[in-house]
């Protein structure tokens, strides 16, 4: 308790109340007028004493420093913020699409770690892994999605307003309240100076920590906010001092409170007079900018846009859950809103771009900060050239342009690749029965060419292989599609495409492996592929067809002259010559008159000599786009419908060895690398190999059929096969199904054999 004496006032009756409370400053005498207000009064005479209880004032949290330092940077006004740095470090964040590189991270930290406890030196594997992480976040940065772009504006660590501002200006003094009872933090408004020139800066300031946050209601501001903002901007346009907002927030508060005190007014208020102010006006998108509680300091000359920055009417939550009625369709909301700065810059909405360094502002404030002072001078300098009547004129015709259209106008190219691509014609598929009708047509005409010695229409067999090359494509698509691997098919043949002219062997095998397994997958899924039946009848219908014209386009004369040019050259072979040869000598020997009279052993090895004639022929008939009826097929159907099921399971055991023999010569390390080395010549080749490629592949395959060879010729498979051949043999000469004629048969119209080209040797 303290008391206050003073000499004694007369209250005469010619004394007023404005003569008593004459100072507004010192109060009655000296005493201030809060402590007048509470003093208590007691009339002794003509006399009063004033009695004041003195409270414990309440400190300021950042007051005047009782020793200021003149060396600060900023200068001592700088002390007047309620902004200071955190005293803990912010703790790191990962954004989802940013794991990847955490395993990176953490690999480096190991070989770190390592080197520190064993002492050796791993210099070169840490650069190695730093690079891969610093290709990897450029990579990743380079291409970033729309939605992953808001998530970078929205990140907990990325610089606010103020630390933009204490990085660019040289000293910085907040002024506070909008005069009308409170002072918003959601909105800072001061004066500050850059390179000697001064400005008035305003911007929304989120919080660094959930207790700054909720200090600074996460970035939205109440009325109080805005009118704030509006009396630094009056404030800066009697001055003459060029206007600097950062926009960064969600939007402005939307609760009870600010709707009852007139949040729409007050910003509707700042944009009419942002319009009319005399002085040059730059807004910087530094995070996310919402809605109308973005645009209320954002009326500006020129729109500046931080790389990863966002400016939207409606986030990409609320525009999902309004079209698409759900919050996951963000990422395609974002996408179609086009609020990312490159698309904003694109539409005329923004007017530049500031760059961010790899991982977002949040990885170098300092730099970033620095690009942003950059940008501001040199838009400060275009603007302050302008006389006010040009300025006006220039901020309204920023805004009035947005949007504008021209009927008849053709668009830019560069908005033309913005657009939706034109979807492709859905291709119908011929029904079945259709198709199969066509086919059975084209089939009777090749049975009438074939008969009647006349040539096949040559247009109808192009026609119907085109027609089922279509069908086939469609079919291996429709496929791929319902396996889900036509995403993979897709991207692998871009990755093919831009690999063409590449000569990095590492790469093309690369790819050549991911084909190789996608078809593997691709093979073990068709056959539960709900087309499958008909891509298998379509790919026999289409073989038949290409046989046909094969043969229509080779001339009868010369085929007839190929076949015994063959047929000399198989006859003129040493080994079959000595054969024959010793054959003739014994039955000259024998003196025998018919062929009854031989006996069982010299009938055997003519019929042996003969069937190895004959299968040679038939080798030599297939290479030429020949079935032959005859021979292997007759001797096939006839061990098919023999009751001897021996033959049939040794067959079968001799055939399962032999594939088993070719796949392990296959998976050779030799075989598979000159495997390998064909995959590779093929890619380089493409569709117009040249001659020196065709040569090369030609020598790979030419080593590895030779390679199958040898390793297949083993005594004991050779002594399975002669001894399964006898067999074979005896039980077609015992039932006559092997009289060694190549015989023209005409199949049935409905056999799968049907119209297929044979051929006779006489």
């Amino acid at each position: 308790m303290a008391s206050m004496s003073h000499s004694p006032v007369a209250l005469s009756g010619s004394s007023t109340a404005s003569d008593i409370l004459r100072s507004s400053s010192s109060g009655l005498s000296g005493v201030p007028l809060k402590t007048l207000g509470r003093a208590r009064f007691g009339a002794r005479r003509r006399d009063f004493t004033v009695s004041a209880k003195i409270g414990k004032a309440k400190k300021h949290d950042y007051p005047w420093p009782d020793d200021p330092d003149p060396n600060v940077k900023g200068g001592i006004l700088t002390h007047l913020s309620y902004f200071k740095p955190l005293k803990e470090k912010p703790k790191q964040v990962t954004l989802d699409f940013e794991k990847p590189l955490l395993d990176i991270q953490k690999k480096i930290v190991d070989v770190q770690r390592m080197a520190n406890e064993t002492g050796l030196d791993f210099s070169d594997q840490i650069i190695s892994l730093e690079k891969k992480y610093q290709q990897a976040l450029k990579d990743l940065y380079t291409h970033l999605t729309p939605i992953q772009r808001v998530n970078i504006a929205r990140h907990p660590n990325r610089p606010t307003f103020l630390d933009h501002v204490f990085n660019i200006t040289d000293k910085f003094v907040e002024l506070h309240g909008d005069r009308a009872g409170y002072n918003d933090p959601a909105i800072v408004t001061g004066i500050g100076t850059i390179d000697g020139r001064r400005y008035m800066f305003m911007g929304h300031q989120k919080g660094r920590n959930t207790k700054e946050n909720v200090q600074r209601n996460f970035g939205m501001p109440t009325p109080h906010g805005y009118r704030k903002a509006l009396r630094m901007m009056r404030y800066a346009d009697h001055h003459g001092f060029p206007i600097i907002t950062f926009i960064d927030t969600p939007g402005a508060y939307a609760d009870l409170k600010s709707e009852e005190l007139g949040q729409g007014e007050a910003i509707a208020h700042n944009l009419r007079t942002m319009f009319g102010l005399k002085v040059p006006i730059v807004s910087i998108v530094i995070g996310e900018g919402g809605s109308g509680g973005a645009l209320a300091i954002g009326c500006a000359n020129k729109l500046l846009m931080l790389e990863n920055a966002v400016f939207y009417v409606a986030s990409p939550e609320a525009c999902a859950a309004i079209l698409w009625k759900t919050a996951s369709a963000a990422p395609k909301a974002a996408e179609k809103l086009r609020i990312t700065a490159g698309e904003l810059c694109r539409l005329q909405v923004a007017d530049g771009i500031i760059p961010e360094p790899l991982g977002g502002a949040h990885a170098d404030p300092a730099w970033t900060s620095q690009q942003i002072k950059i940008a501001v001078i040199d838009t400060m300098d275009e603007l302050t050239k302008m006389e006010t009547e040009e300025l006006l004129k220039h901020r309204m015709l920023k805004f009035r342009n947005i949007g504008g259209f021209q009927e008849g106008i053709p668009v830019d190219p560069e908005r033309k690749v913005n657009m939706k691509n034109r979807e492709e014609p859905i291709v119908d598929k011929t029904s079945a029965v259709e198709l199969e009708d066509d086919v059975e047509k084209l089939r009777q005409q090749i049975f009438n060419a074939n008969k009647s010695d006349t040539e096949l229409p040559e247009s109808g067999l192009n026609e119907m292989i085109e027609k089922l090359q279509k069908e086939i494509e469609h079919e291996y698509l429709e496929a791929l599609q319902t396996m889900g691997l036509k995403d993979r098919f897709v991207m692998l043949q871009e990755e093919f495409a831009k690999a063409r002219t590449s000569q990095d062997e590492l790469l093309l095998a690369a790819l050549a492996d991911k084909m190789a397994k996608l078809k593997d997958e691709f093979n073990q899924g068709l056959l539960e592929a709900p087309n499958y039946p008909s891509l298998m009848n379509k790919l026999e219908m289409l073989n038949e067809i290409i046989k046909a014209k094969i043969i229509s386009e080779k001339n009868k004369a010369t085929l007839k002259q190929e076949i015994n040019k063959r047929f000399k050259e198989v006859m003129g072979r040493p080994d079959l010559k000595e054969k024959i040869d010793a054959l003739k000598t014994e039955i000259e020997t024998s003196e025998v008159s018919t062929i009854e009279g031989l006996d069982d052993e010299l009938k055997e090895k003519i019929l042996k000599v003969k069937q190895d004639i004959e299968f040679e022929m038939a080798e030599v008939l297939k290479s030429l786009g020949l079935d032959v009826a005859g021979v292997g097929f007759k001797a096939m159907d006839f061990i098919q419908e023999t009751p001897a099921p021996d033959v049939k399971s040794k067959i079968h055991e001799l055939n399962e060895e032999i594939n088993s023999g070719i796949e392990d010569v296959v998976r050779s390390s030799d075989l598979k690398s000159k495997i390998e080395l064909v995959r590779l010549e093929l890619i380089k080749a493409g569709q117009t190999p040249d001659v020196e490629s065709i040569d090369k592949i030609k020598a790979l395959d030419q080593e590895i059929r030779q390679t199958i060879a040898e390793a297949m010729n083993s005594s004991e498979l050779l002594e399975k096969f002669e001894k399964l051949n006898a067999e074979i043999s005896e039980s077609a000469e015992s039932s006559g199904g092997l009289d060694g004629n190549f015989s023209q048969e005409t199949p049935k119209e409905n056999s799968p054999e049907h119209a297929r080209p044979e051929t006779e040797l006489y």
